[in-house]
């Protein structure tokens, strides 16, 4: 299934536009920081009212906690998101995940870092780090999408990102592959710290970066092993947050 996936997404990928230096990830004109105004003013300026909880994209402006979220807290404590994962975006990130298209990390971090800080009412985290892939998704992709963008987030934020800060203890199926009913079986247990990275959470604001959230139940797994360890709050931080169906 990843194969295919992977062959689908480099088919895609050559329907992108060819960006000079400089130019906009999505049309390829000249731009500042990876994109230009124009697209930025279609496709990203607009940013919907979000649960604070899980980020989730909200109708009614003014609530901040989403139904699901006050019915089942989650382990996480807050979420960002800097966009929705829908057309184009999608695209991008399928472009940097299976296109290796690396350069996209940095416009993601920033977008990332301008989203963090406009929400007033989330502490920065302390310590940063990016969700961990196994290590035979790892040795098929050649780098984990998350850190790629972990590394410049922290940069621009001045909070330092400990890269091997937990582990994915065993291999699991990729999210996309299940329904949501089997993600949770999948994820459960999947993640642990390393020995000498125990101390390093015990009373810490950890914010964990990933490149997309879909239901949840990958960084609630997540948030759930570093309060086992006693992290004191966890924010994940996210670039693109799916909408709900």
């Amino acid at each position: 299934m990843f194969t295919r996936l992977r062959h689908w997404s480099h088919t895609l990928f050559s329907r992108l536009p060819v960006a000079l230096p400089g130019g906009c990830a999505f049309c390829g004109l000249e731009a500042i920081d990876g994109l230009c105004k124009g697209c930025h003013g279609q496709f990203l300026a607009l940013q919907p009212n979000r649960c604070r909880c899980c980020a989730t994209p909200m109708h009614q402006a003014g609530d901040t906690i989403c139904g699901e979220c006050l019915r089942h807290p989650p382990a996480f404590d807050a979420t960002i998101a800097a966009a929705d994962y829908a057309a184009p975006v999608d695209r991008l990130v399928l472009a940097l995940k299976f296109g290796a298209r690396l350069d996209l990390a940095s416009l993601f971090a920033t977008m990332m870092r301008d989203a963090l800080l406009a929400r007033q009412d989330t502490a920065l985290p302390s310590l940063l780090c990016a969700v961990p892939l196994g290590r035979t998704r790892l040795t098929e992709r050649g780098f984990n999408q998350a850190l790629e963008m972990a590394r410049p987030l922290s940069r621009s934020l001045g909070i330092p990102l400990h890269s091997r800060l937990a582990l994915r203890q065993r291999e699991t199926q990729a999210q996309a592959q299940l329904d949501p009913s089997q993600r949770q079986q999948n994820i459960h247990h999947a993640f642990s710290l390393q020995a000498q990275t125990m101390e390093l959470v015990r009373g810490a604001h950890i914010g964990v970066v990933d490149d997309v959230m879909t239901t949840g139940q990958t960084m609630n797994e997540f948030a759930a092993m570093l309060k086992r360890y006693g992290a004191a709050r966890v924010t994940g931080i996210v670039f693109a947050r799916t909408p709900p169906q």
